[in-house]
């Protein structure tokens, strides 16, 4: 196996090939707080690419409810027990260490194996990543356990339940919105036997050559977040394209201009927000400090990975539920969430600004302003004093036109007395 670095590690790691960037990378946010699990996101990506037969049981996008939940049945469970039985076959331990918390190690660093390098461990010879191939039953039913909290504490004879209150509910669960990662060190395109799966240098995007695929199923088994899926009825496998067309200013929407994906500009919720980040010659990000994506990401530090510890640096990244268990978090997001929940529920001027972009355009966002406004309210949240200022953030497209213009405070209409109980 190659030697690349992997970031959301802070460290070198073991991959099946040489590292391979683009020059851009296609990546996206997802605010967990905000979701309502309304699913249009999913039916708006089932509406435009998988409405076929043979693509009955392809959800490209879903919406799971955790910590029950998951598409396919219990996917993410399978992957973390594989790696733990990895490291208790190596008599090893993983964990991560803190770090000095520089660009290059923004998490700290993680010392357990990569499920690529499980597999490395286990046997070289054999599959390049630990995986399995779920049954038939376990992609039959993308909404299991939909709305399932987990228990709340209680004891024989309790007739009511405690309270909720934050920082952590005694029941609770979160709603988990998923699509592929597109990530830059993808376990499909290493373990195709055809090279049929390859990254676009231009974006990163992760395509599917469909004459060249033969349906042999290794990217179904070898993608631990269980994104490429089988299709019957043309035995080849099929993905989330990130609705590259749209990517590539082809729409008539907007000729010239990248577009979000189908499933960003249908959220109702203005959970989500993407773009595209420069990328460094090593695999990490060169800074863009008013990218939006890559401040979420970076400076902000309220976005973090979905299991960082897989290996893969997907390029999909949430704010994670202020409501959950911390450890449950921590597993799912690594050890950045405690910083990431502190900083979303006090946001400072710029992020509170920052986030009113999510959903204000279907134009990709390539840079902010902010325009500073008067201060509007003022409070004490966890002992400290927060302000909040009426500011204007503006947004800025590829040829650095303004393609929106948001204010903090959303402007209220008063409907007049003479359509007041209309609709």
């Amino acid at each position: 196996m190659a030697k690349v670095y992997n970031w959301q590690l802070g460290r070198e790691m073991s991959y099946p090939l040489e590292g391979a960037y683009p020059d851009r990378q296609w990546a996206f946010v997802f605010n967990i707080n905000r979701c309502i699990a309304c699913q249009t996101c999913t039916y708006a990506c089932k509406s435009t690419w998988t409405f076929s037969k043979g693509q009955e049981y392809m959800w490209w996008n879903n919406v799971e409810t955790k910590p029950y939940g998951g598409y396919p049945r219990y996917w993410d469970v399978k992957a973390l027990a594989l790696l733990d039985e990895a490291h208790q076959k190596a008599n090893m331990r993983s964990g991560w260490t803190a770090g000095a918390r520089d660009v290059q190690q923004p998490y700290g660093l993680y010392d357990g194996m990569t499920l690529f390098e499980g597999a490395e461990k286990e046997d070289p010879q054999q599959e390049v990543i630990l995986g399995y191939e779920p049954t038939d039953d376990e992609w039959a039913t993308p909404n299991w356990y939909e709305d399932t909290a987990s228990a709340p504490p209680s004891k024989p004879g309790d007739m009511t339940l405690d309270a909720a209150s934050l920082p952590e509910h005694g029941a609770w669960f979160f709603y988990l919105q998923r699509v592929c990662n597109h990530c830059t060190y993808p376990a499909c395109v290493a373990a195709c036997p055809r090279q049929a799966i390859y990254k676009r240098p231009e974006d990163g995007i992760v395509l599917i050559d469909q004459a060249r695929c033969r349906g042999y199923r290794k990217c179904v088994m070898a993608c631990p977040y269980k994104k490429t899926m089988y299709r019957p009825t043309t035995r080849t496998s099929e993905k989330c394209v990130a609705c590259y067309p749209r990517i590539e200013g082809n729409d008539p929407m907007a000729p010239g201009q990248p577009l979000e994906t189908r499933c960003m500009a249908a959220c109702p919720g203005k959970i989500r927000i993407q773009g595209l980040v420069k990328m460094g010659p090593d695999g990490s990000w060169a800074e863009d400090r008013y990218n939006p994506v890559y401040y979420l990401v970076k400076v902000a530090e309220v976005a973090l990975p979905l299991y960082p510890q897989f290996g893969l640096q997907p390029n999909g990244y949430y704010i994670p539920p202020r409501w959950a268990p911390r450890p449950y978090l921590r597993q799912m997001f690594g050890p950045g969430v405690d910083r990431a929940i502190e900083k979303y529920s006090a946001p400072d001027r710029e992020l509170l600004a920052v986030m009113q972009l999510f959903r204000a355009t279907q134009e990709i966002i390539f840079r902010y302003e902010i325009i500073e406004g008067p201060k509007v309210f003022e409070a004490t949240i966890n002992g400290r004093q927060w302000e909040m200022y009426n500011d204007t953030v503006v947004g800025f497209g590829q040829d650095d036109q303004e393609v929106c213009r948001v204010k903090v405070e959303e402007p209220q209409y008063i409907r007049p007395d003479k359509h007041y109980n209309s609709i």
